[in-house]
């Protein structure tokens, strides 16, 4: 019997394609099973390198099948594209996968753990009732200025014009004035859930010991020091910091052709989220610099001079990335006189 090697898998909520092939890359197998059925599919076949899409429960998958003795390799979607032939169907999809899987210079993505996963969940919910807060403050400002109620820039000057408004009788009509209180109250709700998210990341930061070595670095607080955690891990994926920077985004985006290099602004690829919290916290260090080690506040005041302060927060972004990886890949402390 030809024994299956590596087998790819076309996730799916119901039914999966799976697409087993022997050591000589020929076709073994392919069937569509039923979602109750796969774990007991993944039993009976040899221990093979399985390959998945990092998609939705693809980790979850990747955990299950790693238990039977599995080797599981999950890849960015956009690399498995390539190598889909014919039209796009799930067999097509799982046999394309393989082919991704097998290709000597193919990147994959890390299997995360529960706990990475818990910390994410936290981080996209708080995400949620930030850009619905954003939402219901956008949404008051324009119910206010077709009334001709102008708030200043700011949540605290929109709360004190909302109070101000509300205090005044006779200023607003009846049916308004109770739709401004149920939107107020909407508004608070919203900021006290966020803050409850913030504690907790907060307890997590400080009780994992990775997360507090990652807290001790200029411009990384909790909620940055748990993204890192959760989305890198120990960072072992990366060859080196400066990997790590450009699967963030943080470098330049080249276009460059017949030997003439052209560097435009930054990637903007990897984890949007995570490249969005180095860059936070850069800026909150351009604006109170007196944390930074010496020579790096120097270096931050020269670029500053020479080029737009967003540029700035990028490029110190991008040494935070750096310096994060190697406190994540070495276990080592940060230490503040050694590093520029």
């Amino acid at each position: 019997m030809t024994t299956v090697t590596h087998i790819g898998i076309d996730l799916a909520k119901t039914y999966f394609h799976v697409f087993c092939a022997d050591e000589r890359g020929q076709a073994v197998i392919q069937k569509r099973i039923h979602r109750s059925d796969l774990m007991e599919f993944m039993a009976t076949v040899s221990v093979s390198t399985i390959a998945m899409e990092a998609c939705g429960s693809a980790h979850h998958w990747a955990r299950q099948f790693e238990k039977l003795g599995h080797d599981v390799k999950l890849i960015h979607p956009g690399f498995v594209k390539p190598f889909v032939k014919g039209n796009k169907n799930d067999s097509n999809d799982a046999e394309g996968i393989y082919e991704a899987s097998v290709r000597p210079r193919m990147r994959f993505v890390p299997v995360k753990t529960v706990e990475q996963q818990d910390i994410l969940a936290i981080h996209r919910t708080r995400e949620i009732l930030i850009r619905q807060r954003t939402q219901l403050v956008n949404q008051i400002r324009g119910l206010l200025a077709e009334r001709g109620h102008v708030a200043p820039q700011g949540r605290r000057s929109l709360m004190k014009l909302i109070t101000e408004l509300l205090s005044d009788e006779g200023v607003l009509t009846p049916i308004f004035e109770e739709l401004l209180t149920e939107m107020k109250e909407r508004l608070v709700s919203l900021d006290e859930r966020r803050l409850i998210y913030d504690r907790k990341l907060r307890k997590l930061s400080q009780e994992n010991e990775t997360c507090k070595r990652l807290t001790e670095i200029p411009g990384i607080g909790p909620i940055c020091s748990t993204a890192l955690y959760a989305t890198v891990g120990k960072g072992r994926d990366f060859k080196n910091g400066r990997e790590m920077a450009a699967w963030l985004g943080l470098v330049p985006r080249q276009e460059t052709t017949g030997g003439k290099p052209k560097l435009l602004g930054i990637s903007k690829r990897g984890d949007r989220y995570l490249r969005k919290q180095l860059i936070h916290g850069a800026r909150s260090m351009q604006w109170n610099p007196k944390g930074l080690p010496e020579a790096r506040r120097l270096w931050l005041a020269n670029l500053e001079s020479r080029r737009h302060k967003n540029v700035a927060a990028v490029a110190l972004a991008n040494k935070q990335a750096r310096i994060a990886w190697a406190l994540l890949s070495t276990g080592q402390t940060y230490r503040t006189q050694q590093v520029a």
